[in-house]
């Protein structure tokens, strides 16, 4: 299971109070992540990305810049030399375990279409049973532009195929919720089609520049999906080194970050996105929260707990926290 991180803000921010300064940053998530689903593969060490849009387009494509690699996040001076001194009010960045594709750069995430940007932690599960359907819906451009073997990659195509024009100039965020919410719907549909009962983890996140459209999702009524949190606020301080918290200085909002795994260890800072919703942050920092209503929404989710004869559900956004707590009281002790 993958790690991944997103920044939107009104002020560029320095690449590494992100991915490298957090004592939990997203490069120490690579080898020490503690939300994940699969505890049997702890590391995110199958390669990483980062991609970033420059405030200062002088060539005025809008095109994001990506920077890709196989060796792991934590080993990589390249990465920890551009953090230091790259600036952007919208950034993505991935540390990838594979679950699907070779370890290449073409099968590193985020990939870009243009202006557009897309990452995804999770799996599609028995992706080989409908990859043909997918990649038979698309359009001759999407199938030949797709470089990598991953599932994360091919639904980057298929999303695009949703959109009205995936080569345009400008996007309205209701056009990229549309068509991550169709995206879904595909998915789903091919998986029902195709006797596909294992649940599927698809926590896309996608960008154009100037909104970022999330999804917290599986493809179940009654399990949770990986982990996904979001913060807000004015400012993004360091108060001691490695220690991060995000300051609300008033009730505005010049700042979103959604990640994998919270960054600081201010508990107050994060809230957890719920279970197949799909969030939205619209070109003016505004979040909006959806749940998606399909065939696997559940009003009550949450982990189910026996205390004594009685079973007590833990709902959803602790769920994910005690699920990992309980999971690590009943593991054999290492030596």
């Amino acid at each position: 299971m993958c790690r991944l991180l997103l920044y939107k803000g009104k002020q560029p921010i320095l690449l590494a109070h992100l991915l490298t300064n957090p004592a939990h940053s997203i490069i120490n998530q690579s080898f020490d992540s503690r939300l994940r689903i699969d505890h049997r593969r702890p590391l995110n060490g199958d390669g990483f990305g980062v991609g970033w849009y420059d405030r200062e387009d002088q060539d005025k494509t809008h095109k994001p810049c990506i920077f890709t690699s196989v060796t792991p996040a934590w080993s990589n001076s390249n990465l920890v030399r551009l953090a230091e001194k790259i600036k952007s009010p919208l950034l993505f960045a991935h540390v990838r375990a594979s679950t699907s594709g070779a370890v290449t750069e073409a099968n590193c995430h985020p990939w870009n279409y243009g202006r557009i940007m897309w990452m995804h932690n999770g799996g599609i599960a028995q992706f080989e049973k409908i990859k043909r359907k997918l990649q038979n819906s698309l359009p001759e451009e999407l199938f030949l532009w797709v470089e990598g073997s991953t599932d994360s990659e091919w639904a980057f195509a298929l999303f695009l195929s949703f959109l009205d024009n995936p080569s345009a100039d400008t996007f309205d965020y209701q056009e990229l919720k549309a068509a991550m919410l169709k995206t879904i719907a595909q998915l789903n549909e091919w998986a029902e089609e195709a006797n596909i009962t294992e649940p599927s983890l698809l926590n896309f996140a996608v960008t154009d520049g100037e909104s970022v459209v999330c999804a917290r999702y599986i493809s179940s009524k009654t399990l949770e999906a990986a982990s996904l949190y979001f913060s807000s606020g004015t400012r993004f301080e360091c108060y001691r080194p490695g220690h991060y918290r995000m300051v609300k200085a008033d009730r505005r909002e010049d700042m979103v970050v959604v990640a994998s795994e919270p960054l600081t260890f201010e508990e107050a800072d994060w809230l957890t996105i719920p279970t197949n919703t799909v969030m939205v942050i619209t070109p003016k920092l505004n979040v909006l929260l959806q749940p998606i209503k399909d065939q696997f929404y559940a009003v009550e989710r949450g982990l189910e707990v026996k205390v004594g004869e009685d079973v007590a559900r833990i709902p959803d956004p602790h769920a994910q926290m005690m699920a990992h707590q309980i999971s690590q009281l009943t593991s054999p002790t290492r030596s």
